[in-house]
């Protein structure tokens, strides 16, 4: 079983990799709808950065390792996304 939670909340007897921060994407993305993780995915893997993706009911999420956070958010501004803080 896997569990995602932030890294402070990670029961103790968990093995933990730690240091990875969030990307949501702003959804909900109807189920018919194709390409939206693939035109975040593309553009990281490109750049060599490698993700863990979860998708939910209404939206998607990508997580990276923190020490690649301004190399991907260089590369996904490069694609043409918009990054709301």
């Amino acid at each position: 079983m896997s569990l995602v939670c932030a890294q402070d909340f990670a029961p103790e007897i968990a093995e933990v990799e730690k240091g990875w921060i969030c990307f949501q994407l702003q959804g909900p993305f109807p189920f018919t709808m194709t390409g939206v993780l693939s035109s975040l995915l593309t553009p990281l893997a490109e750049a060599s950065i490698p993700i863990f993706a979860l998708s939910t009911y209404d939206t998607d999420y990508v997580l990276i390792k923190q020490e690649q956070r301004e190399k991907a958010v260089s590369a996904l501004i490069a694609a043409g996304h918009e990054l709301l803080l």
